[in-house]
């Protein structure tokens, strides 16, 4: 019997396995991989090998692979439902106690809270039960000895040629087990979602692999009906705070409900989101949201509390240092023809945002939209040049928040849209933002950034901060600690080309190399809506006398 590799990658529903697959077996003619004792037990830490991604059941105290006979004496004691029989039907003297198990399960479940395990030496559970230290008995009844069971995972394990499911490329088997690590606890922060509710259609398809658990994603639904469906489950509700019922989330609090909201996350896609682009990352906070100053966040508890490694700092490091390579923003990598700043005066960019987002009424520190934070600015910097750029969905025509000309000009001095973002942010002395994620990409650059409202990366000593402190905040970070808490420990992301659950590093080079989808037939509809939306913007202020954009 040829067993297929102990590292496997989950069915993930929106991925060809061949694709998907972090294994193969080996061919006859292949050199068998090293597996050293590190790895096994990288992988007992982790608990990945086998159908790791299957339902965990609990309950049991005996887990036996069908058609290995049992000890009489190991019977003593259990009750119905107690046994768990893998892979076909238990014997007649295993019927009173065997319960019947969903497919697939998770080995790691099973074994973990069990007093013995019955198989073969090389089956799943038994590698299993010997890399966790559960007692093993084989078909002569008689105990495996746990360094043989090691010794048979290691052989197991050589018996396969790993790859990276992103590139393609070969892996070795600690990256295989590092993936896969990173592949179960998605699908742990996911078990106990209900339903999703305000998910927009179109990025529906995504949102399925954001929040897979390894066995289904949660149905759309509008927000009363994924509270109903959450209480009966006793599960969560996951919303996109923005396109459910302000009452949600009072609602979800007074029942007992909890909710999961989800938003965009820091590294996003190739386009606007209200351009139809579907984001290809997103965070999930269990707190409350990362631009939401009030309250606290997720995010914010991992940047105050959060022991950061030196190997989690040099990971963030790196990332960092690729990013501020590639040109990478929020919206990817910039295009256009950089704007002219004067010599030997002080120059700053003005960061104007959407007036009506969430960031803006919850995290701006009681200012009211772009025409106030730009008076602001003046005042703050009465003798600099000062550079206005525009959010591009209110440029684009998309969203609120759109200042005449004449208005922006009665406290800038220029005007920018169309020069790279990152290279302008290099350009000038000072970045002012209200709350905008452009002063987080400022500060990875190295630049010196003064914060009007309540950012998440306010607060935390890296920043010149304008607003009342936050009490929550005040400890120290270095900028690699900032970026691992932002970038690495909080969001989750999907590669565009494989439709997998990735790492920001793949993101980062999915945005750099341009290989993400660029737009389709409702990308285009939508920039049209936006063109005609803003010329008519332009045409109302040419009847009112001001001076178009």
């Amino acid at each position: 019997m040829i067993l297929p590799p102990f590292l496997r990658s989950p069915p993930f529903p929106s991925t060809a396995p061949d694709i998907a697959a972090i294994s193969r077996p080996l061919p006859a003619d292949g050199q068998r991989v090293v597996v050293p004792d590190a790895v096994l037990d990288a992988i007992a830490a982790a608990r990945v090998g086998g159908d790791f991604w299957g339902h965990a059941v609990h309950g049991v105290k005996l887990v036996a692979q069908a058609g290995v006979p049992i000890p009489p004496e190991r019977l003593g004691g259990l009750e119905a439902g107690q046994a768990a029989i893998i892979g076909g039907a238990p014997s007649a003297a295993l019927a009173c106690y065997a319960r019947k198990l969903p497919q697939p399960c998770d080995p790691w479940a099973l074994v973990e809270q069990a007093a013995s395990v019955h198989a073969h030496g090389e089956d799943d559970i038994a590698l299993v039960a010997g890399l966790l230290g559960v007692p093993v008995f084989g078909p002569d009844l008689q105990p495996i000895d746990p360094r043989h069971l090691r010794e048979a995972a290691r052989d197991r394990l050589s018996q396969a040629r790993y790859r990276n499911c992103f590139t393609g490329e070969e892996a070795d088997v600690g990256q295989a087990v590092r993936q896969l690590a990173e592949w179960r606890a998605l699908f742990h922060a996911n078990r106990g979602i209900s339903a999703a509710s305000g998910m927009a259609w179109w990025k529906r398809d995504v949102m399925r692999v954001f929040l897979w658990d390894g066995l289904r994603s949660p149905p759309f639904v509008n927000a009363r009906r994924g509270l109903d469906q959450a209480l009966r489950q006793k599960g969560a509700l996951a919303v996109w705070p923005s396109r459910v019922p302000p009452s949600t989330a009072d609602a979800a609090a007074e029942q007992g409900a909890p909710l999961i909201r989800i938003e965009d996350g820091f590294l996003r896609s190739r386009g606007l989101g209200a351009a139809l682009h579907p984001p290809g990352s997103v965070v999930a906070d269990h707190m409350g949201i990362y631009y939401d100053a009030r309250v606290g966040s997720d995010l914010e508890t991992i940047l105050a509390t959060h022991d950061f490694s030196t190997e989690l700092v040099e990971r963030a490091k790196r990332l960092r240092e690729r990013i501020c390579a590639a040109g990478v923003t929020k919206y990817g990598a910039g295009q256009g023809a950089m704007t002219t700043l004067p010599k030997g005066r002080r120059t700053v960019l003005a960061v104007g945002q959407v007036d009506d987002d969430l960031s803006v009424h919850l995290g701006g520190a009681g200012i009211a939209g772009n025409l106030d934070f730009l008076k602001r600015v003046r005042q703050a910097e009465p003798d600099a040049w000062i550079v206005y750029r525009p959010h591009p969905d209110v440029q684009a025509g998309h969203r609120t928040g759109h200042l005449s000309d004449a208005m922006v000009l009665e406290h800038a001095d220029s005007i920018d849209s169309g020069s790279p973002l990152m290279q302008l942010v290099r350009s000038v002395d000072e970045v002012h933002v209200l709350s905008s994620l452009t002063g987080f990409e400022a500060l990875m650059r190295g630049r010196s950034v003064t914060v009007h409202g309540l950012p998440f990366y306010a607060g935390w000593g890296l920043t010149r901060d304008l607003a009342a402190p936050n009490g929550r905040r005040g400890r120290k970070l270095g900028i690699d600690q900032l970026v691992a808490g932002a970038l690495i420990l909080y969001p989750r992301y999907v590669d565009p080309v494989t439709y997998l659950p990735c790492g920001p590093e793949i993101m980062v080079d999915r945005l750099a190399d341009g290989s993400t989808p660029s737009g389709n037939w409702l990308i285009r509809l939508r920039v049209l809506q936006g063109k005609l939306r803003r010329l008519m913007t332009l045409s109302a202020e040419l009847l009112h006398g001001r001076r178009p954009d």
